[in-house]
């Protein structure tokens, strides 16, 4: 007999599912020291605010958690046309090999396009070799012409106050 795959759009009673996802993730890429969210913050963001500041859809195997897709809309002013940033695709360690990760970007993709998306972005950690390998089987190239910059904490108060050059 052969596994079930669904997915679905997460609710907030997905929100520790979620949570222990990126846990997960974080765990994978040896980065889980910066992991500063909680379950309330995944909650709060992406089901009680208005808008949601993400989207998610959740697949399940029989009925139990097996992974995330993570994201949100972007705008590229180069095409001129909406896209979807992918934040988080997850696959619990139990479930993969069953081509849920396919699934997940495939759909969010679908569900990007059904809403004007032309295009989709995402970043992988440097480490995570596999799941480059899995990006670039799936037709999605590594951007060469592009950094990813961020500033968050001190940095991104430093630049919100106007303090000088963000330090």
């Amino acid at each position: 007999m052969s596994a079930r795959v669904t997915i679905r759009e997460a609710t907030a009673a997905d929100a520790p599912d979620i949570h222990r996802a990126l846990l997960t993730l974080a765990e994978h890429v040896g980065e889980m020291h910066r992991v500063v969210s909680t379950v309330d913050d995944i909650r709060r963001y992406g089901f009680e605010a208005s808008p949601p500041h993400f989207t998610a859809l959740v697949a399940e195997v029989d009925g139990a958690f097996a992974g995330i897709s993570l994201f949100f809309p972007t705008f590229s002013t180069w095409y001129g046309r909406p896209g979807v940033y992918v934040q988080d695709l997850v696959v619990e360690p139990g479930f993969r090999g069953m081509d849920i990760g396919r699934a997940l970007i495939r759909a969010t993709a679908r569900r990007a396009a059904a809403g004007g998306a032309t295009h989709m972005k995402l970043a992988v950690d440097t480490q995570n070799v596999s799941a480059q390998a899995f990006y670039a089987r799936m037709g999605l190239r590594h951007a060469d012409e592009d950094f990813l910059y961020y500033a968050a904490g001190d940095a991104f108060g430093a630049l919100a106050a106007g303090d000088g050059e963000g330090r």
